[in-house]
């Protein structure tokens, strides 16, 4: 076996040390300055209610901010999937600015949408710019992507190592390349470490402990992630649903407006705002109390619709809330703790959706505890295996139904 020079192991080395630091550093601060943001247009909009009356124009403003400079770059986490599986063209620098811009606009004026879409977008955003300037080979540009998208879920959700899992398990389902872990692994806690600096108003929930290992609750907890699965399998449907209608409308301004129109409805007819935004407090409220057996649905359509329709924003929060809100309301026929099926049904369906179990897992670990784990690494698996082939990311592929392998 070969061994290579002392000299350019130093070099790559020292690259890639700069590269992470340069990824990890930025990215955690856009993440903490997006969180203050998020939190003050949402505080904004729940003392001026009437805000969401301006729902349309705000979605005009949208469109016509991704028609004149969006240019790829309305694709989303997709242009992401597939810069990764067939490297063209850098990603946009334009793309950061403007999904966090457009999301902030979403949440202002009362659109169901999530956060996650927004940091993978400008984290890929900013790891993408050196792959230009350093000349990086279609390998090295993959981990750099990954190292991206890592250091923005990590400093979004305060969980890196669930957040390193994920970036890797994403681009490959059924086969990821942990070979670029480590680089992801420290991109991520660099970044997350930066988010705590600047004191980003990270969520705390509440720690889950389980005092006896029953196997009894294991078997409610598999069942629990089959319904999790069908659930995510129900918000992919809704979500393709919903595409395939309103492009019928082919004008996208007078699209989401139509859209924007029918989401005020919604909104009046509930007479409630718990379903818009990221609806943490009902999130954190799913944990002590039994939530209305409803309630997930509604947060399915409003959430579909409104991405559907063109707002920005992601999914994953939204699926937190489904997910967390379907257990919690489920713990009044389950005999199991309310705390532990809501932490388990809080990742099952995100996994279901993303097809990604075992970061889902992880990061259950990172946000209500170790013992949680067994039991979400059950039901997130069972989530998956009955959610389908298709995921929340339509570029995404899955070899276990014959996608052809990345050179």
């Amino acid at each position: 076996m070969s061994i290579l020079p002392s000299s350019v192991r130093l070099h790559g080395l020292i690259k890639w040390s700069t590269i992470v630091i340069a990824i990890g550093i930025p990215v955690g601060t856009i993440s903490a300055g997006f969180l203050f943001a998020l939190n003050y247009v949402t505080d904004v909009r729940e003392e001026n209610k009437w805000l969401i009356l301006l729902l349309p124009l705000a979605g005009l403003l949208i469109v016509l901010l991704y028609n004149v400079y969006g240019d790829r770059t309305n694709k989303g986490n997709n242009l992401i999937l597939e810069e990764y599986y067939r490297p063209s063209l850098p990603i946009p620098g334009i793309m950061a600015p403007l999904i966090i811009l457009t999301t902030l606009l979403t949440h202002l004026f009362g659109g169901s949408a999530g956060r996650e879409g927004t940091a993978v977008q400008y984290g890929a955003t900013i790891a993408d710019q050196f792959s230009k300037r350093l000349q990086l080979t279609k390998k090295e540009r993959r981990i750099v992507l990954c190292c991206g998208i890592a250091a923005g879920f990590a400093s979004l959700f305060g969980t890196p190592l669930a957040a390193a899992v994920f970036a890797v398990e994403l681009f490959r389902v059924g086969k990821s390349r942990y070979h670029i872990l480590f680089p992801t692994l420290i991109t991520a806690y660099l970044a997350h470490l930066t988010s705590l600096v600047w004191n980003a108003p990270h969520i705390h929930y509440p720690n889950v402990i389980i005092l006896d290992f029953i196997t009894f609750d294991v078997l409610w907890i598999v069942g629990l992630g089959l319904l999790c699965g069908l659930t995510a399998r129900l918000f992919i449907y809704s979500g393709n649903l919903f595409g395939q209608l309103f492009k019928r409308i082919q004008n996208a301004y007078l699209r989401i407006v139509a859209g924007s129109i029918l989401l005020i409805i919604c909104m009046i007819c509930l007479g409630s705002t718990k379903y818009i935004g990221l609806g943490l407090p009902t999130i954190v409220d799913s944990f002590q109390q039994p939530q209305a057996l409803y309630d997930f649905f509604i947060k399915i359509v409003l959430t579909t619709l409104t991405l559907s329709i063109g707002f920005k924003g992601g999914e994953v929060t939204p699926l937190f809330f489904i997910g967390a809100t379907l257990a919690s309301a489920l713990s009044l026929y389950i005999p199991v703790d309310i705390m532990l099926l809501t932490a388990v049904g809080f990742v099952a369906v995100f996994a279901g959706s993303t097809k990604t179990p075992l970061a889902c897992a992880i990061m259950a670990v990172e946000l209500f505890g170790i013992s949680v784990g067994i039991y979400a690494l059950l039901g997130c698996f069972s989530a998956v295996v009955v959610s389908g082939r298709q995921g929340i990311y339509r570029s995404q592929r899955n070899i276990k139904f014959g996608s052809k392998p990345e050179r």
